[in-house]
Order: structure tokens, then C-alpha cells, then sequence
């Protein structure tokens, strides 16, 4: 831009004027800097890119005005869209200035004469100068960082902007070269040959070497030297600012003496303005004040243009023009006030004159000019950038910038190292781990995943021998220098590791830029003739097909970039894991973190290996390990790209947050790249994450594929970045139809798959270059096509993926009005010489915007939940069917947590419940409760405990990280939790109702209590005078106490002991008269592995014999799971049966004998009546029922020890002796009636206290146990995992074919022997101290009762009735004690009620320590119900779930609520051989394993070993109801324990099932090779 007249006479009068006026001056100029400088917000630190690329609500704003102050970041956003309005923002007018300026207008007199209207002068309004545009560009690169500072130079370019060349220091005037900034900088043009052919050209800008043409001027001119080159560059573009730009205002600070550089590229058509590339340089300001800059530009210029307004002899720059005028070099003269037409005044020394000529006429007589000089011998010189550093003057930024110069320094040594190799070789000599190597362990991952053949574990472990041993290879692989340079660099200088990777980048793209230019030349030219061919020679088309692809493996060999080095680190990191073994000098582990910092620093990591189609699984997970470390637990928005290659996607994606993806035709993104952007602060609590994670992948249908599985490829890439995506862009490429089909397709089945498997990514699609996007009409029209398009596509895609799809809104919420985004062509005008179209760059900023608002409304996700969506869609694909493969892990973690926090709700209310039904049972034992308990006083004791449980459920929906995912299941678990609770308060109501009837037996207890007390009492009287004779007191109480027992025992029949399996024969042969029970054998059913001797045919029965025992022979494996099945049903419903006869409360019947057999016969014979096709014989229901009641006869004999004990006279009076010897003996010695009522009361205390006392503390250790012990703090699956330890550690088969057969009662016998333990290893520090606390509290609580009881019948002037009333009132809470333990005990004299309470503090502690004396590691056996004990009511907690075994292998499934919706499942499947399955017609079992069965398309199984019918494998749902319940997905991630479990045991399964592995059931080498403790770490890793 030129300076104004006014200003450049004002610079005149200064250099001429006093020394104070130019002080004042200087003093002015620098305030003015230093505020410009303020408007980038950088007083101390630099201005750095990751501040422009921060997505912040700046960033989302169009910008065609805006306030002073965000000039900066205005331009700077502009900038990065590559908008070329960028430099013309226009000032938002303050308020204040406006309101002035219109005060002003309104105070001056209305004015009718024009003449006098149009002379009024404006002088008044004081109206500031506006910033200058370029005042603005050059603040922001005085004030950016050196990175900064090249992507504003190379976003200039892109805008078709001159450069900033020579830029001197604002306050000290010290020139710089930025030599740094040009380096990205690519160009590609056309220009003719000699033979008149076009030829294509690319080179970076700094090794570009052409003709340099000059322009300044000298003093002051009134004609626009910047527009006067424009024309000549281009007519239709501003490349050089000037004063009739936009914007441009009086006052410029920044760019006098700066010195910028434009090239024109030519296009190779007849309409270029040059033949050639040309740089043109412009010196702003004045060249007679600015020497430095003058002098090295006629230095390197081809051809110098001056502009002068007149010629004067005695002018001060005279010399200067002399001397130009007499050197050799080509001089134009342009001057301002001369009229003359293009004039020689000698050779190469022209003049034109500009004054009152047209300036079309003025451009075209320079340009002519211009070429003659350059074709003229005397312009001979050409010019280079880098020549340019060699000035000693003037500071070069890549020497000055430490970093800069270091990272280039490393660079460079680093790319010494590539010297004398052949580019097409480099990489297989050092990046050996990438190469075949690596291409061969993806091909080998695929088949595994892929599996074929009739032995699949036999195969799968020979694959995963041959990977192991490729993985081996890859890790012998010498690391060459190259890496190790490369590793040592990343991992030294963290300040220089961005630039480091920069130049890194610029060198290597410099080696092999030329060689991939001609290879793309060649491959470009070879697909042409392929095309051509197509229709006429096939033969011909054949061969050049053959050439293509090899030029394509070429193109492959000779690509050599940054991202070839990551993927080396990469496989090294891999094969390292793998082998687990570190390579020589080089520390494994910190690979990942170079990775990290890498996608930290902003630059992109590969996701998907371009050239092997493959995702590094291991090496991406440890990235972003890594990277969470660094980071923290990060959310993050994905965004996914999807596109026909070449269609824009990487330019759009650059421009819209300035990304680094390739975008050059010759460096098309290969496979998937991943980038991150931050979001800034102040836009978190809108945007609810803190990054964005760029996902941008290789074009659908890339030339480089043709031929090899194009549509699978595309289809793999399309699902696999649909799946990760929140949102997808479709990139859709102008206008051919043929190509929007395709990519249509192709997305339509991506996005079918991801409904197929619940997840909801949402989609835009943007359709780019297209030539009217203003026509509103004509985008109706393409939105009703696309759509049709669309639902046709769905249609098509749905028949592939078995789906009912009709029209693409069934496959995703889709609004083909908001979601479908048209772009105007990125080029206004023709390359290369055209600037960007703003309307496109408009595009993106609304595009921008947009996702933003889409992306506000999701959570996006977590990056450790971002890692495992990665495996769980790779794992999916590597699987050919997705959708059936596809398991979401991330879903499954989250369920699986939602299952611990429900089992803790669940606890929390069963916990409550259990606290009100001791209070009401004490209340019910206390006779104050006589009337059945009802279900809604229940509902309502347990409101508040309910509401606190609904408040967490609640939390936990709304407020987890993962609430978006938990928010699918809080309906059905909010039904699930009301269910619990009803059931919850429907056996409380059961058990308390039982209660009531119990009752009357306690009462007979009580009676025979207080007569004997009564007679001791009488007894007592006789013998006053004898009290201190303890010989005959005792001889006369014991004579008395035998007599009285035996009276007793008279009137009341024995309880005699029980014999269960004596009953149940008497009673089975007296209904079941056909059955000869006197003949079972002693078998254990639960232990048989075979049931066939059970079974027989329904259309054979009544047969005998040899015939009858082949029938019965012919028994399935998944027969024997039914029945097993069944077997399990019975027991646990016959467990439940002989609970509910409370037997330790309400005594033995043999009537239970008999509703236990009716109910175990009617659900054998309901068993068969269904649609199996056999019916057991009368063996399994006599086995059946014998082996329950043997299992059962411990419960049934341990409650009738406890009914027996608490009711047998002969028993409990026996307990009591020494008690009541103690009242007597008192009696004997005069005690008064108050002490012994006092003792009585001690004595009747004793057993509610520890009835009290062993209840409480056993609660509080299930809760303490419950989250302490680490078996039985977690779920059933945590609960499973140390079952297994605990098998793997005993390795016992039998206990491992109970877990096996019988999980829920293993599982039931575990907690027992989990709680009794815990309770052994605890009983000092935390059992005896739980209850010595509760007897404590319970000890002050009876003497606080006392207190308050005989201050309360003094107040009431009560007798001791009230007295006792009040007492056991105050205790009926806590304790079961009542007055009708004292019914029959006389106690009319009793007045002294303090004497009656200071016996009881006096008496009780000898009591409490007689019940504290008994605490012992297992009294809670014996002084506990079942039903109370800790073991039993963690079962009761913890066996609630589902007990489904897997029909092929056993496997229990995992959920954790009973009868819960949808499918079973189990993460991990068993051998199943272990549960006894074999080939049909062979004595071998099978060593399959469900999870890789399922992923084979060859695999069958015989459903019923019965009927010649198979089932694919992958197909097993159609195998029948038990198998269509199940789902089972493809994984190889099996667990190994069960492999060593299968190699550990392998004789005594063998000896057990009488098969063998042996030939197709042979067990795999690579199996024997798992250790105990591999196998046992395995569940810790895995479950």
C-alpha cells in the first residue's frame, strides 16, 4: 500500500525540520505501535497457534464488522478459512462517537442555498483514523510465535496475498528475512515446453528459482504503485494492498520499509500474462529512506521498476537513479507526471509515462516491458529465496530463533543419514517393522478373525502361532540409526520438538516430492489409456491394468513422510508388547508418550494404516493411554469425514480449523488420521467436553485400490468411522450423479450398521463445487433428489443387512433441510493464480458453526470410552458380519456398573427393611402387635429409606459421566427397583405374619419358666431360717428342681430327633406304591455327568432291554444341559420351600416331606408335557428326590436342634438351673422382693439381649463384609473371578464339576466359607469389637429404661405393674421382652422401685458378661436362625440373579437382576469340552469355544445329537428356544484359564467323561503353553 500525500509531505517537512519535532515524532509513532500491539492481547508472551485454533465463540462468528478491539482475532479467523476479506473489516462505530457526531449535525442551522451547503465545512466532527488493515497483519506477525507466524504466511498464500519478504523491526528498524514462514509453502503450475506441450510443475516456494522484478519508488508520487503490479498479476484480485482498497484509512505505522513478494504461476494457457513463473517484490515507503532494502533488491532483482513524480537534477536520490540507469541490469521508469506511451530511451531502459492515461493501456505497455526485459540477455540473473539468507545485514529468523535453528539442525542431521539410498528402498531398509512384515500379521489377523475349516481352535492357535513368530521377527529387526536419531530428538528438547517435526517434514517432503510428482505423472497417464481401453481392447486394457498397480506398489514405496515413521515406532511399540521383551537401548514403554505429545502439539496421529488397511490396535490404545495420563480423563467430540477421494474433504477440514492433513493431489490422505482441538474455556460449559477430535480419512474409491477389493475397503473404512463419529461429514463432490451413488451406498450401510448395533452417530452432508448455490430453488430440488437418493440407497443396503429400513430417516435422524450444506467452488476464478472464493469460505464458517451447535448437544465421550469404542469397532470389522461381531464393550462396562450400584440400592433397601422387621418382630414378641401385619404400614416404614434409594438412582442417571449411555436402562431399572421393593415388603409381611403364630409356642416356655420361679419362691419360705447353709440349699433346690422338671416333662411329649430320609421312604412307598425305594442306591444326581439311563423316547417307551439302552445312549449334549437345567430349577425352588417352613421356629412336620415330593413330581411331569420328545423313568424321580433330601437333611437337622433346644423343658430348663438356684438362694436369705424382682428381671433379660445382640451384629458385618471383603464387594462377575482363583488354587475336579454343574449352590457355598473365614481372620479386631459395642449399647439402653421408668411411676405415683409396663415399653424396640414373660411371678410387694433399679445396674453387667464369655467364631451358628445369619443374608443379597447357563459351554450369564430382559450373555465362553461335548459318532470332546465357533461361516453343530439336522454356528438362534435367548458374539479375547483348565485336567475330564482329546478334539500346542499363573492373572485382566 502507498502512503497518503499528506502523510509522505509530512515525512518530508520532518527530515528536514528541528530535532525536538522529530523527537515528538518518534514518540507518537511508538504510543501508536504499542497500542496496536495491545489489540493482539500479548504484553509478554508470544501470540502461538493453539490460541487461534481454539474453537471459542469468537471463532464461530462471521465477521464483517467488528469492534477495534477484535480486529486481531477477526483477522486472524478470517485468515485461517483462507478468506481473502480478511483485510477488509470494517469498524463498528462507538455509541459515544456516533451520538457526538449527530449532536454536531443537529446544532448547525438548517441550510437551503447549495452553494453554501456544499462549502460547510466538517472541520467540528473529530472522526479517528481507523486502524490500518495492514497495520493489523503486521501487529499480529510482529506479536505471533514463529509457528504462528509461518501458518499466517502460508494462509496468506493460499489467499493469493503477497508475503512479507524484508520486514524491518518496529522500534529498532533491524531488518529480517523470515525466511522460516515461506517453507510450507507449496506451488504447482503448467507451462509449455520447448516442444509447445504442457507440463505440470510443484515445488515449494523456497527452492522455486525464477526472474525477481522490483518495484519502489522515490519521493512522493500521487499513483498507486501496489495497484498498478496487482494488474499485472492478477487484474481481479488485490495480491498487494493499496489505498483504494477496503478499509484502508491516512494512517499506516507497520509497513514502511517492508519489503513483500508476490510470484505469478502461469496456467499454461494462451491467456497467461507471463510464459514464466516471476517474483515481484515491493518496497513500501520511500527507497531513497529505506537503502538497506533498496540495495538488496537491485541486488537480486531481474528487472527494477521505479516510480517517480518528477526529475530533478538537484533531487537527493538522484545518484541512487543514476546509477540504476547506468548499470546493465533492466530499468523501468515509471513517472507519475508524464503523458508519453512506453518509450526505450536505451537497451533494456524503458520510461512510461502514467499521467492522464487509461491504466489498462499503462498494464499492458508494462507489461510488455517487463517481458522484453526478461527475455533480454542482460536479465539473465534468476532468484531464489534462500539466496536471499546469505545477505549479512539483515536477520534471518531460522538463525535468530534458537529452537527454529536447533529443530532444523536435527532435522538435517537426521536426513544425512538418507543420503546415497534409494528413495523406493528407504523404507523397507529402515522402517523394516511396516513393511511385509506387518502386512503380513494383518492378513493373518483377519483370517483368524475369519476363521475357516472344520478344526477352528486348531486353526486359530496355528494362526496365533505364526503371528507370535512374525511379531517375533518384526522385534529382531534392527532399529536403523534414522529411528533411533528420530526417537532421541523427541525425547530431548521438548522446546524444539514442533519445530523438530516440521522441518523434518519440509526435508523429507523436499527428497521425495519429485520422484512422486513423476510417478503420479506416469500413473495419471497410464489410468487414461486404461479408461480409453476399456471399450475396445480388453487384452490391451489387461496388460496396462497390470502396469497401473504396479506403478501404484511404486507410488506406495516411494511415499516417505512423518507418518511412516510414527507407524515404524508404531509396530516396534507392538512387537515389543507382544514378545514382552524391550529392544537393545531403547525403553519400550516411552514410545506411546512421543505419540501423545505429538496429538497434544497438534499435529495428526494415524489411526488407520493407509496401506495395510489396518488399525494398530495395541499402539493406538497405549497412545491414548498415554495421552489420558497427560491430559486427564478428557471428553472429547468426534468428527468424522467420509468422501470420494479428491473431493475437498482435508481443505475443508484445514480451513475450518486450520488441521495439517495432506490436501495435495499427490499426498491424499491414506487410511484414518486423528487430530485434536481444543476447546477454550469460557465455550466448556456450553460445549460439555473438551476437544474435538478430527477424524479424517482416505477417499471412497481411491485409484490406489482399484482392483483390490475396493467396495470391501470402503465399506470397512465407511463403518468404522461412522461408528466412531458423534457426527459424520459426507463429502459429496460436485455434481456427477454416478459418483454420489457410490458414496451414498456406501455411507447408507454404514449408518444401517450403527442403527443395527444402537449406536446414534448423527450425519451432515456437504456438497461441495457446486456452480449456483444461491439459487434456492434449484437446492430444493437437489435436497428432494438427495433424499430420494437416499431412502433408494437404504433400500439396497437394507437387503444386504437383513433389515426392514424403508426410507434413510428409519436409519438415523435425519432433516434433509438442515443437514444437507451446498459450497461454492473453492476457486474464484482458474488455478493457480485464483484466490479462494469467499462464498466457499463463508461455507465453512456457517458449516463450522453448525457443528458446533449440533455438537453442543451431545456429551460426546470420554477418552478412556473413546479407546475401547476403537477395539470394539475394529474388533467388529476384522469380523466379517459388523453387525453380529459388533460388541460395545464401553455399553457393557457401564451395565455392569450400573449393576454393582444396583445390587448396593437393592442392599440398601433389603438392610432398611431388615432393621423394621426387628423392631416390629420385637414388638410382635412383645404382644404389642396382635393383629396380621400389613403390606402398606410396611410401604410406609420404608418410604424414607426408599426415597433416599430413588434420590441415588436418580444422581447416578442424571449426573454420571456416562449418563447419556445409563439413560437407556433407567425406565426399566426404576421398575426393576419398585419390584425389589414390593417383594422386599411381601416377605417381610410373610415372615412377621409366621411370627405371630410362633407365639403360641414361646408362650409355654414362659409359663413353665414362671411356675418354677413361683415354686422355688414357696420353697424358699420353708427354708428362711437355713439361708447360710449352701449344703442344704442346694440339696433341697436340686430335690425340688428334679421334681418339678419331671412334672413337667410329664404333661409335655418329648421332641424327639428327625430322620428326614426315613420319612421320606415311608411316605413315598405309602403314596408312590410302585416305586421300591428300599432299592436306591446311594447316587448323587447333582454329580452324574450322564443322564441317559433317565431318559427314554416317547415313541419307544414300553421297550426293554438291549434296544432300550441303545435309545437311551443316544443322548445329546444339549439334552443333558436341559435336564441339568431342570435338576437346578427344582433345587433352587425346593430350597426356597424348606426355608419358608421356618422349622427352627415352628418345629418339624412330615407334611413338608410331602410337599416337597409333590412339587418336585409335578415339575417333572409339567417338564415333560412340553415339547421335549422323551420322559424320565421312575429312577430319576426317586434319584432326583433322594439326592435333595440328602442334601437338605443338614438344614432340617440343624433347625430342629435349634426348635429343640429352644422348647424341649427338659433342654432350656436345664440352661436355667444355675439362674434360678441364684433367685432362690436370695429368697432364702431374706433378700427383699424388690432385689429379687430385680434379679428375675436380669435373668428374663438375658436371652433377649443375646437373641439382640448376635441379630445386630451380624447385620453390621454383611454390611462391613459387603464392602470389605474383596470376593463379595462387587458384582457377580467380581464374585466369579475369585471363585475361579480360589478353584485354580485347590485344583480339585470335583470341586471344579460342582461349579460346574451346580453354580449357584457352588456360589452359595463360596459365600459361606468366604463369610465364616472373614469372620475367623476378623474376630478379634472387628467381629468381638462390633459386639461388644452393640451389648454395650444395649446395656445402657435397659439401665436408661429403668431410670426413666421409676422417675415416671413416681411422677404418676404408680405401683410395680406401671413400672414394668413403662420398662419393657422403653425396651420392646430392642429387645424381645414384654409383660407376659412376667405373667405368673408374683410381684404385688415390690414398692421400692429405686432399690429395684439399682439391683438391675448392679446385676446386669455379671450377665452381660456371662453373653459376651460365649462370643466365639461360631456361635452364630448355633444362637442364630438361618435366616439371620451374615452368610445367609449376603446370599440372599448376592444369588438374586440370573442362573442361565450358556446351552454349548455352561457358561452362567452375567446379569445380575433374575428374570431380567433381553438376551443372556457371558463376556467370556468356556471349553466346551469341559461340560462333556464331543463330536458326533467319536469318543472326542471338543475343544470349540462358542465365541470362535460363531465367527466361522463353515462351523455347524448338531442341535440334537438325536436327529441328523446341523446348525451353522453363526446361526445357533435358530437351534431351538434354549439356544435363541443367548447372545453370542464373535471375539477371540477368550479367557486362558479355561485353556489351562482344559490342559491341567485333561486326564481327569477324560477319565470323568470317558472320551478323550484326541484327533479333531486334539487340544492346541499353543494352549500347554499358559501357566497357572498366566491363567490366573488372565481373570484379573479380563473379568
Amino acid at each position: 500500500m502507498e502512503t497518503s500525500q499528506q502523510e509522505e509531505n509530512k515525512d518530508t517537512e520532518t527530515a528536514g525540520g528541528r530535532p525536538d519535532q522529530q523527537l515528538e515524532e518518534d514518540k507518537r509513532r511508538i504510543k501508536n505501535i504499542k497500542h496496536l500491539f495491545l489489540l493482539t492481547d500479548r504484553h509478554q508472551s508470544k501470540l502461538t497457534a493453539a490460541d487461534v485454533f481454539e474453537i471459542s465463540a469468537h471463532s464461530l462468528q462471521s465477521h464483517e464488522s467488528c469492534a477495534e478491539k477484535d480486529l486481531v482475532q477477526t483477522f486472524l479467523q478470517n485468515l485461517l478459512t483462507i478468506n481473502y476479506r480478511a483485510r477488509y473489516i470494517n469498524i463498528k462505530e462507538t455509541n459515544e462517537h456516533h451520538h457526538r457526531q449527530q449532536r454536531e449535525n443537529d446544532s448547525k442551522k438548517q441550510e437551503s442555498n447549495f452553494v453554501k451547503a456544499m462549502s460547510l465545512s466538517n472541520n467540528g466532527v473529530s472522526k479517528p483514523d481507523p486502524v490500518h488493515p495492514m497495520d493489523v497483519q503486521m501487529s499480529v506477525f510482529h506479536c505471533a510465535d514463529s509457528l504462528l507466524k509461518q501458518l499466517m504466511v502460508t494462509k496468506l498464500s493460499q489467499c493469493q496475498f503477497a508475503l512479507p519478504l524484508l520486514v524491518p523491526h518496529p522500534f529498532t528498524q533491524q531488518i529480517e528475512f523470515p525466511f522460516w514462514t515461506f517453507r510450507q509453502i507449496n506451488k504447482s503450475w503448467k507451462m509449455k515446453n520447448t516442444n509447445n506441450e504442457i507440463i505440470s510443475k510443484e515445488e515449494p516456494v523456497y527452492k522455486a528459482e525464477t526472474p525477481m522484478v522490483s518495484f519502489f519508488r522515490f519521493g512522493s508520487v500521487t499513483s498507486f504503485k501496489s495497484q498498478l503490479m496487482n494488474n499485472l498479476i492478477n487484474e481481479k484480485h488485490n495480491t498487494f494492498f493499496h489505498r483504494n482498497c477496503p478499509g484502508s484509512s491516512r494512517t499506516r505505522l507497520l509497513m514502511d520499509g517492508v519489503v513483500e513478494i508476490a510470484w505469478f504461476w502461469p496456467s499454461g494457457k494462451n491467456t497467461d500474462t507471463f510464459t514464466d513463473c516471476i517474483a515481484f517484490c515491493n518496497l513500501h515507503g520511500d527507497a531513497g529512506v529505506n537503502e538497506k532494502q533498496l540495495q538488496i533488491l537491485t541486488e537480486m532483482s531481474s528487472v527494477n521498476v521505479v516510480l517517480l513524480s518528477h526529475i530533478d537534477e538537484n533531487d537527493k536520490n538522484i545518484t541512487k537513479l543514476e546509477n540504476l540507469y547506468s548499470d546493465s541490469k533492466p530499468l523501468i521508469c515509471l513517472l507519475s507526471e508524464d503523458e508519453s506511451a512506453l518509450t526505450e530511451t536505451k537497451k533494456v531502459k524503458y520510461k512510461i509515462g502514467l499521467k492522464d492515461r487509461n491504466q489498462s493501456e499503462v498494464s499492458e505497455e508494462l507489461r510488455r516491458a517487463i517481458n522484453d526485459c526478461l527475455s533480454s540477455s542482460a536479465s539473465a540473473s534468476m532468484f531464489r529465496l534462500e539466496d536471499l539468507s546469505k545477505h549479512s545485514d539483515i536477520r534471518v529468523d531460522e538463525e535468530d530463533d534458537e529452537d527454529c535453528r536447533r529443530g532444523r539442525e536435527a532435522a538435517q542431521q537426521m536426513m544425512s543419514l538418507l543420503k546415497n539410498k534409494n528413495l523406493r528402498e528407504i523404507k523397507e531398509s529402515l522402517l523394516p517393522c511396516q513393511g511385509k512384515l506387518w502386512h503380513q500379521w494383518c492378513q493373518k489377523n483377519k483370517e483368524l478373525h475369519r476363521p475357516q475349516g472344520e478344526n477352528i481352535e486348531q486353526e486359530i492357535s496355528t494362526k496365533k502361532t505364526e503371528m507370535k513368530k512374525i511379531r517375533e521377527q518384526q522385534h529382531k529387526s534392527h532399529i536403523s540409526e534414522f529411528l533411533k536419531f528420530f526417537i532421541t530428538q523427541m525425547n530431548s528438547y521438548a522446546a524444539n520438538r514442533s519445530f523438530f517435526l516440521k522441518w523434518l517434514r519440509i526435508l523429507l517432503n523436499e527428497v521425495t516430492s519429485a520422484d512422486l510428482s513423476a510417478l503420479h505423472h506416469k500413473y495419471n497417464k497410464n489410468w487414461s489409456t486404461v479408461l480409453k481401453l476399456k471399450e475396445k481392447d480388453k487384452c490391451k486394457q489387461l496388460k496396462e491394468q497390470t502396469e497401473l498397480e504396479k506403478i501404484s506398489e511404486e507410488l506406495q514405496a516411494a511415499s516417505f513422510g512423518l507418518e511412516h515413521i510414527m507407524r515404524e515406532i508404531g509396530q516396534i511399540y507392538e512387537s515389543c508388547s507382544s514378545v514382552k521383551k524391550n529392544k537393545t537401548d531403547l525403553d519400550f514403554s516411552s514410545l506411546p508418550s512421543l505419540a501423545a505429545e505429538m496429538m497434544i502439539s497438534g499435529f495428526p496421529l494415524e489411526l488407520m494404516d493407509g496401506d495395510a488397511a489396518h488399525v494398530p490396535l495395541i499402539w493406538i490404545t497405549a497412545v491414548l493411554d498415554k495421552l489420558i495420563r497427560k491430559l486427564g480423563d478428557q471428553r472429547v467430540f468426534v468428527l468424522s469425514v467420509l468422501g470420494i477421494q479428491s473431493s475437498g474433504k482435508s481443505t475443508m477440514l484445514n480451513a475450518m480449523f486450520g488441521l495439517q492433513f495432506a490436501v495435495s493431489a499427490g499426498r491424499c490422505t491414506r487410511g484414518a488420521f486423528m487430530q485434536l482441538i481444543k476447546v477454550s474455556e469460557e465455550m466448556k460449559d456450553q460445549m460439555k467436553f473438551d476437544y474435538i477430535l478430527v477424524v479424517d480419512t482416505e477417499g471412497l474409491r481411491a485409484l490406489e485400490f482399484d482392483g483390490k477389493s475396493t467396495r470391501q475397503h470402503d465399506n470397512e473404512l465407511a463403518t468404522f468411522v461412522v461408528g466412531l463419529g458423534n457426527l459424520t461429514l459426507i463429502n459429496i463432490f460436485g455434481e456427477n450423479p454416478a459418483e454420489m451413488q457410490d458414496i451414498l451406498q456406501i455411507v447408507v450401510q454404514a449408518f444401517l450398521r450403527m442403527k443395527k448395533v444402537n449406536l446414534k452417530p448423527s450425519c451432515m452432508f456437504v456438497h461441495q463445487n457446486v456452480s449456483d448455490i444461491t439459487a434456492g430453488e434449484k437446492n430444493m430440488q437437489g435436497k428432494r433428489q438427495l433424499q430420494e437418493k437416499l431412502d433408494e440407497m437404504t433400500k439396497l443396503a437394507a437387503e444386504d443387512e437383513v433389515d426392514n429400513a424403508e426410507c434413510f430417516s428409519d436409519v438415523i435422524n435425519f432433516d434433509v433441510q438442515k443437514d444437507v450444506k451446498y459450497f461454492a467452488q473453492l476457486w474464484e476464478g482458474s488455478p493457480p493464480m485464483a484466490p479462494p472464493n469467499p462464498n466457499y469460505c463463508e461455507n465453512i464458517q456457517e458449516l463450522k458453526k453448525t457443528i458446533i451447535s449440533e455438537a453442543s448437544k451431545s456429551n460426546g465421550m470420554r477418552l478412556t470410552h473413546l479407546k475401547r469404542h476403537f477395539h470394539d469397532l475394529w474388533e467388529g470389522l476384522l469380523n466379517e458380519r459388523f453387525v453380529f461381531s459388533f460388541r460395545n464393550s464401553l455399553e457393557i462396562s457401564v451395565y455392569r456398573r450400573l449393576e454393582t450400584e444396583y445390587s448396593k440400592w437393592t442392599w440398601s433397601l433389603r438392610s432398611a427393611m431388615m432393621e423394621i422387621q426387628t423392631k416390629l418382630h420385637n414388638k410382635i414378641e412383645n404382644e404389642e402387635i396382635n393383629n396380621e401385619i400389613d403390606e402398606t404400614e410396611l410401604q410406609r416404614k420404608l418410604k424414607e429409606k426408599s426415597d433416599e434409594v430413588k434420590t441415588l438412582m436418580s444422581n447416578f442417571f442424571d449426573k454420571d459421566p456416562d449418563a447419556d449411555i445409563l439413560i437407556q436402562w433407567k425406565t426399566s431399572f426404576e421398575i426393576k427397583i419398585k419390584d425389589v421393593q414390593e417383594n422386599i415388603v411381601r416377605e417381610t409381611k410373610r415372615k412377621l405374619n409366621e411370627i405371630l403364630e410362633i407365639q403360641k409356642i414361646d408362650a409355654h416356655r414362659t409359663q413353665h419358666e414362671n411356675t418354677l420361679l413361683e415354686k422355688s419362691k414357696e420353697l424358699a419360705l420353708k427354708l428362711k431360717d437355713k439361708g447360710n447353709d449352701e449344703e442344704i440349699l442346694k440339696k433341697e433346690f436340686n430335690l425340688f428342681w428334679e421334681d418339678c422338671v419331671k412334672k413337667i416333662t410329664t404333661y409335655t411329649p418329648p421332641i424327639k430327633d428327625i430322620n428326614i430320609l426315613k420319612d421320606m421312604k415311608i411316605l413315598l412307598s405309602d403314596i408312590y406304591e410302585s416305586l421300591n425305594v428300599d432299592q436306591w442306591k446311594d447316587s448323587d444326581i447333582f454329580t452324574m455327568q450322564n443322564y441317559s439311563s433317565y431318559v427314554q423316547l416317547k415313541k419307544f417307551r414300553g421297550l426293554t432291554g438291549s434296544v432300550k439302552k441303545l435309545i437311551s445312549a443316544s443322548l445329546s449334549d444339549q439334552t443333558e444341559s436341559k435336564i441339568r437345567a431342570l435338576i437346578n430349577e427344582i433345587v433352587q425352588q425346593t430350597d426356597i420351600m424348606i426355608q419358608s417352613f421356618n422349622i427352627s421356629k415352628m418345629g418339624y412336620n412330615i407334611s413338608y416331606i410331602q410337599k416337597l415330593t409333590d412339587y418336585i413330581k409335578a415339575r417333572i411331569t409339567d417338564y415333560e408335557e412340553k415339547s421335549v420328545k422323551y420322559v424320565f423313568n421312575k429312577e430319576f424321580f426317586i434319584d432326583l428326590v433322594f439326592s435333595i433330601f440328602k442334601r437338605a437333611e443338614k438344614t432340617f437337622n440343624d433347625q430342629h436342634r435349634m426348635f429343640r433346644e429352644a422348647n424341649n423343658p427338659v433342654l432350656y430348663l436345664k440352661k436355667k438351673r444355675n439362674e434360678y438356684y441364684s433367685i432362690f438362694k436370695k429368697y432364702c436369705q431374706g433378700a427383699t422382693s424388690a432385689a429379687i424382682f430385680g434379679e428375675i428381671i436380669c435373668q428374663k433379660l438375658k436371652r433377649p439381649i443375646e437373641q439382640s445382640v448376635y441379630k445386630q451384629t451380624a447385620k453390621d458385618l454383611a454390611d462391613e463384609i459387603r464392602s470389605n471383603c474383596p470376593s463379595l464387594n462387587g458384582n457377580r462377575s467380581n464374585l466369579e473371578k475369585h471363585i475361579l482363583k480360589k478353584l485354580a488354587e485347590e485344583e480339585n475336579l470335583d470341586k471344579n464339576m460342582n461349579y460346574i454343574n451346580n453354580p449357584r449352590e457352588h456360589f452359595k457355598s463360596f459365600i459361606r466359607d468366604e463369610v465364616h473365614q472373614y469372620i475367623r481372620d476378623k474376630f478379634s479386631i472387628s467381629v468381638q469389637p462390633k459386639m461388644n459395642q452393640n451389648i454395650k449399647v444395649l446395656q445402657q439402653k435397659i439401665l436408661t429404661a429403668a431410670h426413666e421408668s421409676t422417675e415416671d411411676v413416681q411422677v404418676k405415683s404408680g405401683d410395680v405393674d406401671l413400672w414394668l409396663k413403662f420398662f419393657t415399653y422403653k425396651l420392646s424396640d430392642v429387645l424381645i421382652f414384654s409383660m407376659k414373660d412376667f405373667s405368673g411371678v408374683k410381684h404385688d410387694d415390690v414398692d421400692d422401685f429405686k432399690l429395684l433399679e439399682d439391683v438391675i445396674r448392679t446385676e446386669l453387667p455379671s450377665i452381660i458378661s456371662d453373653i459376651s464369655r460365649e462370643f466365639s467364631t461360631d456361635t452364630f451358628d448355633k444362637k442364630l436362625d438361618t435366616s439371620n445369619r451374615p452368610d445367609e443374608i449376603l446370599i440372599d443379597q448376592l444369588c438374586r440373579c440370573c442362573w442361565v447357563q450358556c446351552p454349548f459351554c455352561r457358561a452362567i450369564c452375567t446379569n445380575t437382576i433374575e428374570n431380567h430382559d433381553g438376551d443372556h450373555s457371558v463376556p467370556f465362553h468356556r471349553v466346551n469340552g469341559i461340560n462333556g461335548w464331543h463330536y458326533k459318532d467319536t469318543t472326542n470332546l471338543s475343544v470349540k469355544i462358542c465365541t470362535t465357533q460363531v465367527a466361522s461361516n463353515t462351523a455347524y453343530f448338531y442341535p440334537d445329537i438325536s436327529i441328523d439336522r446341523t446348525v451353522l454356528w453363526r446361526e445357533y438362534r435358530t437351534a431351538g428356544e434354549h439356544f435363541e435367548k443367548w447372545s453370542i458374539t464373535p471375539d477371540l479375547a477368550e479367557l486362558p484359564y479355561w485353556k489351562w483348565f482344559v490342559c491341567r485336567f485333561q486326564k481327569d475330564l477324560e477319565k470323568h467323561y470317558e472320551k478323550t482329546f484326541q484327533n479333531c478334539g486334539k487340544i492346541p500346542d499353543e494352549w500347554k503353553q499358559i501357566t497357572k499363573q498366566e491363567a490366573v492373572e488372565s481373570l484379573d485382566k479380563y473379568i
